[in-house]
């Protein structure tokens, strides 16, 4: 079993205009954080935030909006497909 990695920290990081944080070298490195990898935030009831990366289907947690009725797979496809467009589209703009 290995050994779990010293604590290290805590550390100070300012909030830039856009309320963007940057996570350390060392905290990437431990997390195994790559640049544009999404990652869950969570804060409990104790004002503790929680950061921790994300994979797989966790990923599109919450992506896409919720209709009224059910949808036919061609519709829910022609959605996605709009959807994936704008992103593009906006990702392209900033």
């Amino acid at each position: 079993m290995p050994k779990p990695a010293p604590s290290q920290g805590p550390f100070i990081s300012s909030v830039s205009p856009k309320g963007q944080v940057t996570l350390p070298a060392f905290v990437r490195r431990r997390l195994g954080i790559k640049p544009k990898d999404c990652v869950w935030i969570e804060l409990d009831s104790e004002d503790v935030l929680r950061i921790r990366p994300v994979s797989g289907l966790l990923r599109y947690y919450g992506a896409a909006r919720r209709f009224k009725k059910p949808l036919s797979w061609k519709q829910i496809e022609r959605i996605a497909h709009e959807d994936h467009a704008i992103n593009a589209a906006r990702e392209g703009l900033d």
